[in-house]
């Protein structure tokens, strides 16, 4: 099963798979999004968007539409 961040319930962690590079921000990809880094669900904000997600210990506000481009194995917790 294919997963985005914005599958990522609170506290739930990720490793990023695959990107849209040509689509995604620099910024992003500048901030650690990229594959093979971990990301985290820290918080949805009270309309569902954005969303706050800890890439690499950086607390980032990205839009769902965005988050829908970062393609991710999620981590089962032990």
């Amino acid at each position: 099963m294919s997963a985005t961040v914005v599958d990522l319930k609170m506290g739930q962690r990720g490793i990023i798979k695959t990107c849209a590079d040509d689509i995604l921000p620099i910024k992003l990809l500048e901030l650690g999004c990229l594959p093979g880094n971990e990301v985290e669900m820290v918080q949805i904000a009270p309309f569902k968007d954005p969303i706050y997600v800890n890439v690499n210990g950086s607390h980032i506000a990205i839009r769902r539409a965005t988050a829908q481009l970062i393609f991710i194995d999620i981590l089962e917790d032990a």
